[in-house]
């Protein structure tokens, strides 16, 4: 993974002016520029020169821009991704993946842009190839899956419970593609934007399965996300107390030591310096941002 933090990725209208400026002030870790779902058909030729006079303009100093593209079999496909060679986002996001086949040919059409590519995982197909998918980064600049849980719950037929029981194990089986390929992996939307608690239930929820980060529809989200998916102070404390103890001569050479009469080895390590890495991202960005 390249490290940089995925805790909110905030989705911004194309269509709408006032939401793409404002997005410069946000305290989100990403935006994605939205010409897909959030604009209507008759609005797509406007959003796509907002998106190029907005981002001609610059400022989203800290923040990952992302370019969400309209799917391969509609006809604004073209169009979108003509744009995309202009702007160069930091990433193009394609909606509709059912294969490493529509990456492939994403690729092949929008030609020698440094632009990274993020998939949406939002059909059955997608889940039982997610595997393929994600192992694309070996030949593509793949850097993320997005899932698509609303639009999986309509192709399923499954139940939509505030638990997402029946959604669990096709998120759990993305998060390991996402592993494996060594790429990120950002959970769903969450549609009640006036149920904070239920908000905050399912960030957590995300971050148990092993999310980076949470897609958001509202700047109202971002707060709680950037929060439920940093390490927390005491997680930090412990990471440094771990790197400590492994860093003094009698443990140099040591596979597992004992600390606070638990067994700790060098798994442990591992896993602490990514904490310690993390944590270190996110105040360099959040810093990025302030400046």
């Amino acid at each position: 993974m390249d490290g940089r933090p995925r805790r909110s990725v905030l989705y911004v209208p194309a269509d709408n002016p006032r939401a793409l400026h404002k997005a410069r002030t946000l305290p989100a870790d990403c935006l994605i520029l939205d010409l897909e779902d959030a604009v209507a058909p008759s609005a797509k030729e406007a959003a796509r020169r907002q998106v190029k006079e907005v981002l001609a303009e610059g400022g989203f100093d800290g923040r990952e821009v992302i370019l969400r593209v309209n799917g391969a079999d509609t006809g604004w496909h073209a169009t979108d991704l003509d744009l995309a060679r202009r702007v160069r986002p930091d990433a193009v996001l394609l909606p509709k993946v059912n294969g490493p086949e529509d990456l492939h040919r994403l690729t092949a059409q929008i030609g020698d842009v440094p632009s990274a590519l993020w998939a949406m995982i939002e059909t059955p197909s997608a889940v039982l190839k997610v595997a393929d998918i994600a192992a694309c980064t070996e030949e593509l600049p793949l850097r993320a899956l997005v899932m698509g849980t609303n639009d999986l719950i309509r192709e399923t037929g499954v139940s939509a419970d505030r638990e997402r029981m029946a959604l669990i194990p096709w998120l759990m089986t993305c998060v390991a593609a996402a592993r494996a390929a060594g790429i990120a992996i950002i959970d769903g939307v969450f549609n009640d934007i006036g149920n904070n608690e239920g908000f905050r239930a399912e960030c957590r929820q995300g971050r148990m399965l092993g999310m980076d980060g949470k897609t958001l529809i509202h700047p109202s989200q971002i707060g709680e996300a950037n929060a439920v998916f940093a390490p927390t102070e005491e997680e930090i404390r412990e990471a440094e107390a771990v790197v400590t103890a492994f860093s003094r001569p009698e443990n140099a050479d040591r596979g597992v030591i004992r600390m606070n009469g638990r067994m700790v080895e060098r798994l442990h390590l591992d896993m602490a310096r990514r904490v310690l890495e993390k944590a270190s991202a996110i105040r360099r960005q959040e810093t990025e941002q302030d400046t």
